[in-house]
C-alpha cells in the first residue's frame, strides 16, 4: 500500500474550501500530538472555519497541539523575492485562535516550512509537506504541490526539526542532524527518499541539488518560483551545453525583480545571461503573476520542484541562494510514476501560461 500520496494546486481550479477540508480530514486523523511549522498562516471564512473547528476538536479530545510560525515582518531582515514578507497577520490569526504558538526568530533569514506532523514517535505518525502556505491565496490563486506522508522514520526527523525550532525560538540552531534516508512507497514501487533541512545542511541541499542535475542522464522539468542559485544555475548550464531536453516554468513576475536585482550587484552580473540563456534553451514559461504588495492578490506560480529523470526534488526550499540560511526542508524522492506524475503536472501548467 503507498505511503505517499500528493495532491497539486493550480490557479482558479480549486477553491480554499475544499482545500481546508482536505487538510481537516488530515487533521482528524491525529490522536496524540499535532506539530505545525508554518511561514504564514491567515484565512478567511468558510476555510478557517473548516480548519480551527478541526484543530479544538482535536484539542478537546486531548491531542497536544503546538505551532511554530515565523515572527513575520523584521525590518533587519533582508529579502531577495523568493520569499515574499509574511504579514503580521500569522501572528494575529493564531493568537485568535487561542492555540499554542510560538513565533520563530531569526534577524535575517525566515523560518519558511511548512509542514504539520501527526503522532510523532507513534507508528501512526503522519506529514503534511510540500510548498503550499496556508493562506486562501496560497490554496485558491497559487500553483503549489502537497506531500502527505505516512512514515514514522520520516516524521521522526521532521519532529527533532521541530523540537529544536520549538525549545530555541530561533532557526539558528536547527537542521544540522536531520538528515537522512527513507523508503517510502508510491504506485506500489520503492521510493528511495533523502530529506534534509536548512540552515543547518543548506549548503549541502544546494551541493546536492546541483550534483544531482549534473549526474542528469535523460531530462530536467523545472517549476520553480524563482531561481538564483549560482551553483544549481551552473548545473543547468553545464547540462545545456551537453544538449539535455530541460523544461518547466517559473514566475515571470518575480524573477523580472530578481533580475532588476542583479543588475545592481557586480557579483551576479553572471546570473542574469546564465538565466536568460536557459529560459531560451527550454523555452520555459514565465508566469505574468500579479506583483507583490500586501493588499495585492498573491496569485504566483509558487512551486519549488525540480525534477532529474526519475528523481522528484521539492518542498519548501527555494532554488536560490537565501534558501541556504533560512529554515527549509527538502525531500529528494527517486521513483519513475512519481517523477512521471510531476512532469505530467508541470508541462500542464506550462502550457496553461504559455498561451
Amino acid at each position: 500500500m503507498d505511503n505517499l500520496q500528493v495532491t497539486f494546486l493550480e490557479s482558479g481550479q480549486q477553491t480554499g474550501e475544499q482545500v481546508a477540508t482536505k487538510l481537516a480530514n488530515f487533521l482528524g486523523q491525529a490522536t496524540q500530538s499535532i506539530r505545525m511549522a508554518l511561514y504564514d498562516m491567515h484565512l478567511s471564512s468558510p476555510a478557517q472555519d473548516i480548519v480551527l473547528a478541526a484543530l479544538h476538536e482535536r484539542e478537546k479530545a486531548g491531542v497536544n497541539i503546538r505551532i511554530c510560525y515565523d515572527i513575520g515582518d523584521n525590518p533587519g531582515r533582508s529579502e531577495e523575492l523568493d520569499a515574499q514578507p509574511t504579514s503580521t497577520q500569522t501572528g494575529q490569526f493564531l493568537a485568535a485562535t487561542g492555540l499554542p504558538s510560538r513565533a520563530i526568530v531569526s534577524d535575517t533569514n525566515l523560518m519558511h516550512h511548512k509542514y504539520i506532523i501527526l503522532d510523532a514517535y507513534t507508528p501512526a505518525a503522519q506529514l503534511w509537506t510540500g510548498s503550499t502556505n496556508f493562506t486562501d491565496d496560497s490554496w485558491h490563486l497559487q500553483e503549489n504541490n502537497i506531500l502527505t506522508i505516512q512514515s514514522p522514520q520520516l516524521v521522526n526527523f521532521y519532529a527533532q526539526d521541530f523540537q529544536e525550532l520549538w525549545s530555541t525560538g530561533n532557526i539558528q540552531t536547527t537542521g544540522a542532524m536531520d538528515t537522512g534516508r527513507i523508503e517510502l512507497t508510491y504506485n506500489g514501487t520503492p521510493a528511495l527518499t533523502t530529506v534534509s533541512f536548512s540552515p543547518g545542511q543548506g549548503r549541502w541541499i544546494d551541493a546536492e541539488v546541483a550534483n544531482r542535475i549534473s549526474h542528469a542522464q535523460r531530462e530536467i522539468t523545472i517549476a520553480t518560483v524563482v531561481l538564483t542559485s549560482g551553483h544549481i544555475l551552473g548545473a543547468l548550464g553545464d547540462m545545456m551545453q551537453h544538449g539535455l531536453p530541460i523544461d518547466g516554468i517559473y514566475d515571470g513576475t518575480q524573477m523580472d525583480g530578481v533580475l532588476a536585482q542583479w543588475r545592481d550587484n557586480p557579483h551576479a552580473s553572471w546570473k542574469t545571461p546564465a538565466f536568460q540563456a536557459l529560459v531560451r534553451y527550454g523555452h520555459l514559461v514565465g508566469k505574468p503573476s500579479t506583483p507583490w504588495s500586501p493588499t495585492s492578490i498573491h496569485d504566483f506560480m509558487h512551486n519549488k520542484i525540480i525534477v532529474v529523470d526519475d528523481t522528484v526534488i521539492t518542498g519548501s526550499y527555494n532554488f536560490s541562494r537565501n534558501a541556504q540560511a533560512n529554515a527549509e526542508n527538502i525531500l529528494l524522492i527517486e521513483n519513475p510514476a512519481l517523477a512521471t506524475t510531476y512532469r505530467n503536472y508541470i508541462r500542464h501548467i506550462a502550457a496553461r501560461y504559455r498561451q
